[in-house]
């Protein structure tokens, strides 16, 4: 039986390291978070151009409940750290000049346009398939996405003898791709709701037709944080340290120290030892992987190989003057060939020749006007517009652009002339939507593959850990357990995969795990966990 963990420690203050130490701290343990940077988010960035505070990772939260459930776990409120703005556009999609269509967090509305551009036999479609996304992410939602990994056997035992035509009815061995061309032959809905395998880091070609669960979870709120993301961080600080946790920012860990075959501290890289019942690494497990905290905790986790990484990204992060087509909070133009925009990223591992590209323009709320909530710009002014040589509005904003990337950062660097290259076909996919961007080489900076590999060590830049690529890939990813006792694993890298709540979840779970090895002599058996968390909570099934 492991020792009772009197204290731990988290490495990491990201959103998986921050909630894996509220949720200890609300059963009473004693938590101490080593965090390198001075800032508290992990991939969350502020990046400040021009005296403009630019989100330039993730842009919206999702599944605010559970959120709501971790603040409520240590009897707190989430809206008292955090002002939250729900979108009234998911997103504006465009494919050409042409009329664009826009997602509206009102179904109604988004069903009146799917008809209006569409027809009524795609809407039907429309419908068909909504209903196919949100019986999935129910079928999902607290057996696999809030459970600790169970391996593919344990999420059969989970839905059991009676509820396999249940989880066949998810269609898990066909693509996402070929589902969405079943429910979906419109190509420009197949198009825009197959990108939703993009924010797991995935080409839609090979990931598993599961993944369209995240169109419901889109359809059931998104939301702005008042002052931009890094205040959820700040936020969910507040939380932690009202609870009673320590966080201790530049701070870098060296090394997790073990002793008579389990964790028993750290080692920080000024030398000072820090004892532990326990550790929870909320770092990618690829720096664990690498021996980047030491060699004989190098073997105990499996990091994806470079051909299993999800995918990287080239940003820009700038103060730019738009006109045209007028820009929505979210904005997708989309590449003329799909298929080969992922073939050259995945197999050509090149930046594609005629990208999808993703702009954020954080100063609009509806795609009309400015946002006096906006996150970017110390006083919240709405974008300035002055009218051009042939009367047209041109618009001053802040900017955030993102085209999918090879995750190759660790092993090439693209020159000054490739960026230049990377830039000019970003901005020629926008002209081909009808927006002209002219963006300023002192207000933009620019990110490649290589610098989130060097932000982020072990990863060669993959932003969402390993590829779910396949019907049994989303088995292979790390779960909260290792196989070294004391050491637990939290964070986008691990289950129950990337983006802002699902980090949350791993945190949640990771603490869940540890509280559960802890009762284990007084069998304690978990569950799932669900928007709040409720002891006992998370099953004890080995990972991999």
């Amino acid at each position: 039986m492991p020792p009772i963990p009197e204290n731990v420690i988290v490495v990491g203050a990201g959103i998986g390291g921050l909630a894996t130490a509220i949720e200890l701290a609300g059963a009473g343990v004693e938590v101490t978070v080593l965090e390198r940077r001075p800032v508290a988010g992990g991939k969350m960035r502020e990046i400040e151009v021009a005296d403009l505070a630019i989100d330039s990772g993730p842009t919206v939260l999702t599944l605010r409940d559970v959120f709501d459930g971790l603040c409520a776990s240590v009897g707190q409120n989430l809206d008292d750290v955090v002002t939250l703005d729900p979108l009234p556009i998911l997103a504006r999609h465009a494919w050409d000049e042409g009329a664009h269509f826009d997602l509206f967090a009102d179904v109604a509305r988004t069903e009146a346009e799917v008809a209006r551009l569409f027809g009524d036999r795609t809407l039907a479609d429309f419908r068909r398939f909504s209903a196919r996304a949100a019986a999935v992410h129910a079928s999902l939602a607290d057996r696999f996405m809030r459970a600790s990994q169970p391996g593919l056997l344990g999420l059969v035992t989970r839905f059991g003898l009676s509820g396999l035509p249940e989880l066949m009815a998810n269609r898990p061995f066909s693509t996402m791709w070929r589902e969405l061309g079943r429910l979906l032959p419109e190509p420009r809905l197949r198009q825009l709701f197959a990108r939703y395998a993009t924010y797991c880091g995935c080409s839609p070609f090979d990931a598993p037709s599961t993944l369209m669960l995240i169109a419901d979870v889109e359809a059931r709120g998104v939301w702005r944080v008042k002052g931009g993301m890094q205040r959820l961080a700040e936020g969910l600080t507040k939380v932690a340290e009202r609870a009673g946790v320590t966080i201790r920012y530049e701070t870098p860990v060296a090394e997790l120290r073990v002793a008579q075959g389990r964790v028993a501290g750290v080692r920080t890289a000024d030398g000072e030892d820090i004892q532990a019942s326990a550790v929870v690494s909320a770092a990618d497990v690829g720096a664990i992987a690498d021996g980047l905290f030491g060699t004989e905790v190098a073997t105990r986790v499996r990091a994806p190989a470079r051909h299993q990484r999800s995918l990287s990204a080239m940003t820009w992060s700038a103060k730019a003057s738009s006109e045209g087509r007028p820009l929505a909070y979210h904005n997708v133009l989309f590449s003329t060939d799909y298929r080969q925009e992922f073939e050259q990223i995945f197999t050509e591992r090149r930046v594609p020749d005629a990208p999808t590209v993703y702009v954020c323009a954080q100063q609009q709320s509806d795609g009309i006007g400015g946002d006096p909530h906006s996150p970017l710009g110390r006083a919240g002014t709405p974008p300035s517009q002055d009218l051009t040589a042939d009367g047209t509005r041109s618009r001053s904003q802040s900017i955030f652009c993102l085209v999918n990337a090879p995750p190759d950062g660790d092993v090439t660097r693209p020159s000054p002339e490739e960026i230049a290259r990377c830039t000019k076909t970003m901005q020629d996919a926008l002209s081909r939507c009808g927006i002209r961007l002219t963006l300023d080489p002192s207000t933009t900076r620019i990110t490649t593959p290589a610098d989130f590999a060097e932000m982020f060590p072990g990863t060669g830049g993959a932003l969402y850990g390993r590829a779910t690529h396949g019907p049994f890939a989303a088995f292979r990813r790390s779960g909260s357990k290792t196989a070294l006792p004391g050491l637990y694993l939290a964070g986008g890298s691990v289950h129950p995969g990337a983006g802002v709540p699902m980090a949350a979840l791993s945190g949640r779970l990771a603490a869940s795990q540890l509280m559960a090895d802890r009762a284990s002599t007084r069998q304690y058996h978990p569950a799932g966990i669900s928007g709040g968390m409720s002891t006992p909570s998370v099953a004890t099934a080995a990972t991999d």
